[in-house]
């Protein structure tokens, strides 16, 4: 997955854009008025998102994921189940953009374009993977893959969820998300019970082996 650019610089600018975009939607008019808002130059667009719009959602994302995790290290990860981490790490993410509803619903308009997919892949790598390096995961077996392709799909289903919400704090979501993460945590029993009865099972290719040899 390719490295997203860091700097001050973008943070900022993209920051001083999200006022201007459910007005405007994610464009180059909002990054514009954001860039004067932060003292920056109009030529400075170029510069600082060369990709566009697109690529200031990135940014963003980027952002966001960076000040989940930072939130993320100040709880008590021992004393929490992982399905519980996980949880709270998504939940802190979703918070952190409770004022940001429109740009996040904006954004997501943007991203669901065929042109714009792969930088929606990236920006949903990026996430969970994020999310599971901030509670702690450090696995790097096939565990590693799996882990988040299944929080991707969780997470992307959440945030599609969250946006239509109008519980007081967001409880239908929370309640939501609970039970999506009830079944990612049955998967590794699942698939303990299917290796234990395979390996109570005949070898499918000894068998066969014996009834060519009859």
């Amino acid at each position: 997955m390719r490295a997203i650019e860091r700097s001050e610089e973008r943070d900022r600018a993209v920051e001083a854009a999200l006022p201007h975009v459910p007005l405007d939607g994610w464009t180059t008019k909002a990054l514009r008025a954001g860039l004067a808002d932060a003292g920056f130059d109009a030529a400075d667009l170029g510069l600082l998102f060369p990709g566009g719009p697109v690529e200031a959602i990135e940014v963003w994302c980027d952002l966001a994921d960076r000040r989940m995790a930072e939130e993320v290290s100040r709880l008590d990860l021992a004393s929490m189940r992982i399905r519980d981490r996980v949880t709270a790490a998504i939940r802190i993410r979703l918070d952190q953009n409770a004022g940001r509803k429109e740009a996040v619903a904006r954004a997501t308009a943007l991203l669901a374009l065929p042109q714009n997919a792969p930088a929606a892949a990236r920006i949903t790598a990026r996430t969970v993977d994020a999310i599971w390096v901030a509670i702690g995961d450090r696995s790097t077996d096939f565990s590693w893959y799996t882990k988040r392709a299944s929080l991707a799909a969780i997470y992307s289903a959440t945030v599609l969820y969250w946006l239509r919400d109008e519980s007081l704090e967001a409880e239908a979501t929370l309640r939501f998300l609970d039970r999506r993460i009830e079944a990612l945590m049955l998967i590794p029993k699942v698939q303990r019970r299917f290796t234990d009865l395979a390996a109570r099972l005949p070898d499918p290719f000894g068998l066969l082996g014996r009834l060519r040899r009859a």
